[in-house]
């Protein structure tokens, strides 16, 4: 084989491995039959030398490298938006990273409402004494409110300001009152019946503002405690309604959880984009393949510029 005939089987061997180097990353069913068939065809150059080698350097020419320098673009705008997409992911995990630095204990928060729920047992207990025995000694458990400083951000759902003002509404005629506390009558002759048995149900807040909601153990009824008052009231749970309790992650758990979610899409979303071809660009490919896999088609070579033609036109779209 003379020197310039072994040239051209090796520009096509080249060009042959730089398509099946592309078919293996986009993984496309047509590419993989194009490069198949440029194969074959660079096989029949190889194995029959009366053949003119030139078509075999004018059907790379006009052909397999406008295929290949098209789907560089394609790899290399995928490749572009793909980076996007993981900066987002990264910036992501950034945040996850320093709010995990931050979240209050979810185990600690189950510890901490069980000795709550016996703080306010206790001062329940000690205000009914106070209030029988017309006592002017202070009923509360120390550090009653450190509970909800602590754990209101992360773990207290947002409630608007007129469910707030409806939760703490009250007749002057339906409480108790002393100095130091307010408390329901109703809810003063219940806490008795069942002796002061209850515990905590959920915590709320509105600004800064919170409420503590408990549940009596033996029966379906709640009670609030609003702090910045000392205020003690039945609650109604249908204002409520709308409040999704059915989470017991705190806020910020919450946004993390919608974080890692959001991120496993965009890991989804990046896969798929890393290999996607424009629809387009499958139906020129297509219709590329069928004019190559023509028995007549070394016989029509020259006239492949049409195709040619629309190949490099391709490649200066805004398609990608």
């Amino acid at each position: 084989m003379d020197e310039y005939r072994l040239n051209i089987i090796k520009k096509s061997s080249a060009e042959i491995n730089r398509l099946q180097l592309l078919s293996v990353f986009f993984d496309d069913e047509v590419i993989y039959k194009i490069y198949l068939r440029s194969q074959v065809i660079h096989q029949l150059f190889a194995n029959n030398e009366e053949l003119e080698i030139e078509k075999l350097d004018l059907f790379h020419l006009q052909f397999t490298d406008s295929v290949i320098e098209l789907l560089k673009k394609i790899k290399k705008s995928n490749e572009k938006n793909v980076s996007l997409i993981y900066d987002e992911i990264d910036l992501n995990e950034e945040l996850i990273d320093r709010m995990a630095g931050t979240l209050v204990d979810q185990k600690s928060f189950q510890q901490d409402k069980q000795k709550q729920s016996l703080k306010v047992n206790l001062s329940l207990r000690k205000l009914f004494s106070v209030l029988s025995e017309l006592s002017t000694e202070f009923p509360f458990s120390k550090n009653i409110n450190v509970f909800s400083s602590k754990y209101a951000n992360d773990f207290y759902f947002d409630l608007t300001t007129g469910q707030f003002a409806q939760l703490i509404n009250f007749q002057d005629r339906q409480v108790y009152t002393n100095v130091y506390a307010t408390i329901e009558k109703k809810l003063m002759g219940k806490l008795c019946k069942y002796d002061f048995r209850t515990e905590f149900y959920i915590g709320l807040k509105s600004g800064e503002q919170v409420i503590e909601v408990y549940k009596f153990l033996e029966t379906d009824s709640y009670y609030l405690f609003f702090p910045s008052r000392n205020l003690f009231l039945f609650c109604d749970l249908t204002i409520l309604k709308d409040l999704d309790t059915s989470t017991n992650l705190s806020e910020k758990g919450k946004i993390m959880q919608e974080l890692q979610y959001k991120n496993d899409k965009l890991k989804s979303s990046a896969a798929v984009l890393k290999t996607a071809i424009p629809h387009e660009v499958i139906n020129l490919l297509e219709d590329s393949y069928h004019k190559i896999s023509d028995i007549n088609f070394l016989n029509h070579l020259n006239n492949f510029d049409v195709q040619s033609n629309i190949l490099k036109t391709m490649l200066n779209t805004d398609l990608f």
